[in-house]
């Protein structure tokens, strides 16, 4: 038998290209007429954060690596300026389908219903003075023009605000030739304005955006001069953030520093009005250095993600998701208190199926405990107004002892993690800054208490974040549990972000970067063995992204000794399955609906022992090696069958699931002849609904 070369760059997808996968299959909720309209609008809003991100980071990253020469990083062995031409084309059709879905399609649509954006030419006359009133009052104030000569040099352009590039035609009050001017539109004023009952249509939800009131007006910025042209436009800067750890004395302050710098980062995209000649396109891409690539011409507003405000402000809940309330476990309904409902059995959850109310209640009944000594916590991404952090500083001001891991480096979340951290600081809480070299991204807190002489310790272990607001909108596990052997392993990890030394071997954790991706790598080969013995392999993998290119050979190994290998990747998937002779015993799907699928679960057969984690990673090089990390495994039997029927019905999904074809493209699974229908998210949600023993 010959043997396969599992490193050849055919057998890999490319992680960026993948990357925009899904952000097709995202755009495509939002032309799902199975959607709520107004969820619809949503999507469509939420391809454009996307692309903003991938802008800020992904493209940044590979414009510095060509600029450098840098020959290819990932298993594919595309180089960075093949990459670059490549993403460029496909997301200049991704931006184009977006804004012909939203005029030919979406804005007919919400018209119907009586939500209007209206444009210029649709304004009564009513509407025009009131709005003309409306920018002489609220507006123009604000507002600084900059007419470009010598004196003038182009001014500085914060990252994705609303701006305008104008064509002049006269002299200004000095006596020169003006031919171009930009206004700048202040991030305090409101992007979307609503007119006011009275002067709203029969469905009394009359919009406009501000760029439209702008551009309507701009005449009166530029008294004496003739308007040759107005143009929105917005440009997106590079907004990594580099700090190197080893060379700082103090991250919060260089972390502070680089947050300023960002807004005005290299340039990597412009987004212009598709009306705006090529002469000040040309120039507006001289002054960011950019090239004719880079330029996407828009039928709309420059930034649709300013357009999410509408589905709160017209409360329409007919035209959104049905409303429904996260169950809270008979378990712990019917315990007295959380804590002892803890002692009795682990709990597990499911979010946002099941309310995420018990484990703030944990953290705050611990808070008001007063058996309780301490309080540990890591702290990735928690919200602005976080009931966790109002818990941890009463419990810091009642004298316990509270130690909270603050990633300040959770990205795009570093200013509010800063703030939360002085905030606990001023408490009294110790706080930590992670590890330097490696984020802290594992999710984690433990609770000390005496309990009749001796003391007690209580866990929360997730796949997700401290945070309410992402709970309602994000799949994700988390098990309370009192277990001695898991309570002791997390008691040790914890010591460990604080003293920074060893710890003794885990018994039920695996944790990054030590032992995670060895031991994942060693349960693969687990399954090879048990097939080569005459056994069964089977393994089963959820995740956000799967990349690390050891741990996909490995997965082609065992597919070629016939391990039946499941794999549910809702993001970047690298590994390419159906390949003849490599893969053709892997299956890739991805789901994309209502929830994000945020959870991580690794299931392996084990010769029958079932054995199932639930972790923080994702199968990624950043994961398995530059990040704190963990998975646990589920040992209560009746928890490991809860888990492994959700992934059965998330694999059985006929209606939401994206199937990944071996050249890359997806294709949307559909039920056969006959075939019932199942939706893994409503199905999951109904169940979770369902009183019990129904």
């Amino acid at each position: 038998m010959d043997v396969v070369n599992l490193k050849l760059p055919d057998y890999y997808i490319n992680r960026e290209l993948s990357a925009l996968e899904f952000t097709r299959r995202v755009l495509h909720q939002a032309q799902s007429t199975s959607v709520p309209l107004l969820e619809r609008l949503k999507f469509l809003c939420i391809v454009s954060t996307n692309l903003d991100e991938f802008f800020e980071i992904r493209v940044s990253g590979l414009r510095q690596a060509a600029e450098l020469g840098a020959a290819a990083a990932g298993p594919d062995l595309m180089t960075p300026r093949e990459l670059l031409r490549e993403i460029g084309r496909r997301c200049q059709e991704i931006v184009a389908e977006q804004y012909e879905l939203l005029n030919d399609v979406l804005t007919p649509a919400l018209n119907a219903e009586g939500i209007r954006i209206l444009s210029a030419p649709e304004w009564s006359e009513s509407q025009r003075e009131w709005l003309q009133e409306f920018f002489s009052r609220e507006i123009e104030p604000v507002l600084s023009p900059v007419s470009l000569d010598p004196a003038r040099p182009f001014p500085r352009i914060l990252n994705k605000s609303l701006n305008f590039i104008v064509g002049l035609e006269g002299t200004h009050a000095f006596g020169r030739p003006v031919q171009r001017a930009v206004v700048q539109a202040p991030r305090s004023l409101p992007r979307l304005i609503r007119l006011p009952a009275g002067l709203a249509g029969s469905g009394g939800s009359d919009f406009v955006l501000l760029s439209t009131v702008i551009h309507a007006f701009v005449q009166e910025l530029f008294t004496g001069m003739v308007i040759k042209g107005c143009y929105p436009f917005r440009v997106t800067r590079n907004s990594d953030l580099y700090v190197d750890g080893e060379e700082v004395d103090d991250l919060m302050h260089a972390l502070e520093g680089e947050l300023i710098a960002s807004r005005y980062g290299e340039a990597v995209r412009l987004e212009v009005s598709h009306d705006c000649p090529a002469e000040l396109t040309g120039f507006l891409l001289e002054m960011f250095e950019l090239e004719s690539g880079d330029a996407f011409a828009v039928d709309g507003p420059v930034n649709l993600n300013r357009l999410m405000s509408v589905v709160d402000l017209v409360g329409r809940p007919d035209l959104q998701f049905a409303a429904f309330t996260p169950a809270i476990p008979s378990e712990i309904s019917e315990a007295d208190g959380i804590l002892d409902a803890i002692r009795q059995r682990d709990l597990l959850l499911h979010h946002p199926y099941e309310s995420f109310a018990p484990v703030l209640d944990f953290i705050a009944r611990s808070a008001k405990d007063q058996d309780v000594l301490s309080i540990k916590l890591t702290l990735y991404r928690t919200g602005q107004k976080s009931p966790v952090v109002d818990s941890l500083v009463a419990a810091a001001q009642a004298g316990k002892e509270v130690t909270v891991i603050v990633e300040l480096r959770a990205r795009f979340d570093e200013a509010e993690n800063i703030g939360l951290a002085n905030r606990l600081q001023e408490a009294g809480a110790h706080v930590v800054y992670g590890v330097v070299g490696y984020k802290t991204h594992c999710k984690m807190a433990l609770v000390v208490r005496r309990e009749g002489g001796r003391l007690r310790r209580y866990a929360h272990l997730g796949t997700g974040n401290y945070h309410p607001g992402t709970a309602r909108l994000y799949t994700d596990y988390g098990l309370l549990t009192a277990d001695p052997a898991l309570t002791e392993d997390v008691h040790q990890v914890f010591l460990q972000l604080t003293s920074l030394m060893r710890t003794p071997p885990l018994q039920r954790l695996h944790q990054a970067p030590f032992t995670l991706q060895r031991d994942i790598l060693a349960l693969i080969e687990d399954e090879i063995a048990n097939v080569a013995a005459g056994g069964n392999g089977h393994i089963v993998a959820k995740m956000n992204a799967l990349a690390e290119p050891e741990v996909i050979r490995a997965l082609y190994r065992a597919s070629g000794a016939g391990v039946i290998i499941d794999l549910i990747v809702r993001g970047t998937c690298c590994l390419r399955p159906g390949v003849p002779g490599v893969s053709d015993n892997i299956r890739v799907r991805s789901i994309v609906g209502r929830f994000l699928e945020h959870s991580r679960v690794y299931y392996f057969h084990a010769n029958g022992a079932e054995k199932v984690l639930l972790a923080s990673a994702d199968w990624m090089e950043r994961n398995f090696f530059r990040r704190i990390e963990l998975a646990f495994s589920v040992d209560s039997e009746a928890l490991r069958n809860r888990i492994l029927e959700e992934l059965d019905t998330c694999l059985n999904d006929n209606c939401q699931a994206w199937e990944l074809m071996a050249d890359g493209r997806y294709e949307q699974v559909v039920p056969a002849d006959n075939e019932a229908t199942l939706a893994a998210q409503l199905t999951l949600l109904r169940r979770a609904c369902e009183p019990a023993g129904s």
